[in-house]
């Protein structure tokens, strides 16, 4: 099944587990089901939590944020590792683009303009209409859609979830679906915000020729994007007309640096594509164009992440030859030599790259964790509190900011950072055994109150996940 029809089938147990959501879908309530929505995303999909292709996502949706009016929902944008062409908005301001559209798109205005649209959605309270068309058709009905999907996701059941698929989940997905007046209220809309942003409309339409070059591959491979945001033929006609309407604005854009989105798109493609095509890919371009600092990048990456570590050391060199002192490839030639157990040299080079860019999230944390290493846990706390302050949703982090304070003795906050690690990571009993902890340990007040609510959250998802097991058995 692929993600979109994977995800609308947790937001219908979500709908079936919390009945109370089920009826006139209030900002607050679309929060809070923004937060079961997360937690399934997080349960069953891998969300990339690299820093910097999820800041620079994130970057150009704030971007088109800053020009929109106020808006009730704080935005989150991710990049899920799906090969897939789609991009979709969840309730309360989610916002998600598939890895396959990223490494398919060609520019920043690819991405804005996909970004864009998707940002209309929600601000024009389509994902809301769709939870409110959702709870029309009855709880009995989407308890046996979700039951007979997740029988035939086990493994078992197969007959049944096919014959759920086939009946009831056709129609709650037509249901779901977004209409063409929807897609054309974005379309307007998107269009409005892309240029007040600094962005051409050109980026949208090329990014949706990418996206249909793709239906002449087969049925079975045809978009996501295509089955879920319809009339794609009639959106890119209107924007195309769109364009040509309005020559004068087009002039006024400025042109944006192709280098964050060549870097960006080359860490995507080196450390989350398939193995095999990206060691050709930057094989090739280092070859063809050895003078090229990105083309060493990639394939140290790559090398990086099969294992190949002296040669990817020798690669970020060359690179630092093109772009000398560039904290980015400091922090990955840091990377490297932590990945490789030489901890002490790590550490110089992740220091050198943070003298230069005291900021940077990876350089604190591999600084941190060649702390850990190396058994200096007061200096690795320093560096991975430092990197939450700023990225406060960094599981990675809090699982070795725990490590660190354990090591310390500091046994509450040790497992208070353990327990947010594992309630990010769906892992709910490690989370309630380390929250509980924290809880018996602190004397702090206001830290028991934010426990609490943690504890509290945590137990509700674990009940959940219970309930669901239980329908599969069934």
């Amino acid at each position: 099944m692929n993600t979109k029809n994977k995800l609308r089938v947790w937001l219908i147990v979500v709908l079936m587990l919390f009945p109370e959501i089920a009826r006139a879908i209030t900002i607050q309530e679309e929060e809070e089901l923004s937060r079961e929505f997360m937690a399934a995303v997080n349960e069953h999909y891998e969300i990339i939590h690299d820093s910097i292709i999820s800041d620079y996502v994130t970057q150009i949706g704030n971007k088109i944020l800053a020009v929109m009016p106020p808006q009730p929902f704080q935005y989150h944008f991710h990049v899920i590792k799906e090969y897939t062409y789609n991009a979709f908005a969840g309730p309360g301001g989610q916002v998600f683009i598939n890895s396959g559209l990223f490494e398919a798109l060609n520019s920043e205005e690819e991405i804005a303009g996909i970004l864009a649209h998707e940002i209309s959605h929600v601000a024009c309270r389509h994902v809301s209409e769709q939870i409110e068309r959702s709870k029309k058709i009855g709880l009995a009905t989407l308890a046996g859609v979700a039951a007979g999907i997740l029988m035939g996701a086990t493994g078992s059941g197969a007959a049944a979830g096919a014959t759920a698929v086939g009946s009831m989940a056709a129609a709650q997905t037509a249901t779901l679906a977004y209409s063409r007046e929807n897609e054309t209220q974005a379309d307007q809309r998107g269009l409005d915000y892309l240029t007040k942003a600094g962005y051409s409309p050109k980026g949208l339409l090329a990014a949706l020729t990418i996206i249909r070059s793709r239906q002449w591959y087969g049925k079975e491979q045809i978009p996501t994007y295509m089955m879920t945001h319809p009339a794609l033929e009639d959106r890119m006609t209107f924007i195309g007309s769109w364009i040509e309407a309005n020559p004068s604005i087009i002039r006024q854009l400025p042109r944006h640096s192709p280098d964050p989105f060549d870097w960006t798109h080359a860490r995507l493609v080196a450390m989350f594509g398939p193995e095999n095509d990206a060691l050709k890919i930057f094989k090739t371009q280092v070859v063809q164009t050895p003078d090229k600092a990105l083309a060493h990048y990639g394939y140290g990456l790559i090398l990086t992440r099969t294992g190949n570590r002296s040669a990817a050391m020798d690669q970020f060199r060359a690179a630092l030859t093109k772009r000398a002192f560039d904290p980015a490839l400091l922090i990955e030639l840091g990377r490297t030599y932590f990945l490789d157990g030489r901890y002490p040299e790590a550490l110089r080079i992740l220091q050198g790259a943070l003298d230069i860019s005291p900021d940077e999230t990876e350089g604190l944390f591999y600084t941190g964790r060649c702390f850990i290493e190396l058994g200096k846990f007061e200096e690795a706390s320093r560096f991975l509190e430092s990197l939450l302050r700023d990225t406060p949703d960094y599981p990675d982090a809090m699982f070795y900011l725990g490590s660190a304070y354990g090591s310390l003795g500091r046994t509450s906050d040790a497992c208070y950072y353990l327990g947010r690690n594992y309630l990010i990571r769906g892992e709910y009993k490690n989370a309630i055994v380390q929250l509980e902890k924290a809880m018996e340990s602190t004397a702090d007040p206001q830290k028991k109150t934010e426990i609490e609510i943690l504890l509290k959250d945590a137990k509700k998802r674990f009940t959940s996940k219970i309930r669901e097991s239980e329908t599969r058995k069934r």
